[in-house]
């Protein structure tokens, strides 16, 4: 077609497109039986196994009974333009909610905040927390403890705390993971009127309050505590929450603790608020 077009030698042809002139020389051999049958069969491999490569497909192609080495399975499989097809990277999963931005609650019960922490027993076993604090008093309003929660415990959970404290939240704060963008999760707050708000991947300090809790839950207590079980574990950390609720002064309070600040509150507060 070069040489048609623009009038010139097969060696300038050859020099400009990258290609070696002996592949000029010979026609290409006509496509015989036996090897048009194994195109069909690496073509018939490819869409049943489309995960496997060549080197899979010339084992099967030698256990259906065809002689033939991997190089030409190889070249045959080029030329069928077939390959292993690129795992598409998942998009992970980011919960949708409300956008509020960077949000200070201004009474009890407007926001609470949700996070997991880990630990383990003396048999090795995993202690999973959850840890539920309203973000106005610093409360800290609950710390399940099992060896795994998912959504629908989250769920049980929260609707506790909605008959121990008389309402719902009007939010709820938590990171991305699966258990808080769960669909039971989102029902529950579309039930019960409250609003989700989901911190960006990768950025705790959006979830300021419930991760220095954290800090200092990791370094009072369980730093400090070796759990033989998981009823052990239960009872000595539910203790610790009631003693940080109720004798733990702390410093955004003036130096009261989260009970005393939150009944001060009440008491002071008109009731509109």
């Amino acid at each position: 077609m070069l040489r048609a077009r623009f009038g010139v030698s097969q060696r300038r042809a050859c020099t400009v497109v990258g290609q070696h002139r002996s592949t000029q020389r010979l026609a290409p051999p006509p496509i015989s039986d036996d090897e048009a049958c194994l195109r069909e069969f690496l073509r018939d491999f490819s869409k049943q196994r489309p995960r496997w490569g060549w080197r899979r497909a010339a084992h099967a192609a030698r256990q259906a009974g065809w002689q033939v080495n991997n190089k030409r399975i190889r070249r045959l499989w080029r030329d069928e333009g077939l390959r292993v097809p690129t795992r598409k990277r998942k998009k992970r999963l980011i919960g949708i909610g409300a956008p509020v931005g960077a949000m200070c609650p201004i009474r009890p019960n407007a926001l609470w905040a949700l996070d997991f922490q880990f630990d383990t027993t003396s048999d090795g076993r995993t202690l999973k927390m959850l840890n539920v604090i309203d973000e106005f008093t610093r409360e800290c309003l609950a710390i399940e403890v099992h060896r795994s929660i998912d959504a629908d415990d989250v769920v049980d959970i929260l609707e506790r705390l909605v008959l121990e404290r008389g309402m719902a939240p009007g939010f709820v704060r938590f990171d991305n993971g699966p258990e808080f963008i769960a669909h039971a999760v989102a029902d529950w707050c579309r039930f019960n009127g409250t609003a989700s708000v989901f911190i960006d991947p990768g950025s705790p300090w959006q979830n300021a309050w419930i991760e220095s809790f954290n800090g200092r839950f990791r370094d009072e207590f369980l730093n400090g505590r070796h759990f033989d079980n998981l009823l052990e574990a239960r009872v000595l950390i539910e203790d610790w929450r009631i003693d940080y609720n109720v004798n733990r002064p702390h410093s955004a309070h003036g130096g009261l603790t989260p009970t005393d600040f939150a009944a001060k509150w009440t008491i002071n507060q008109p009731r509109a608020a």
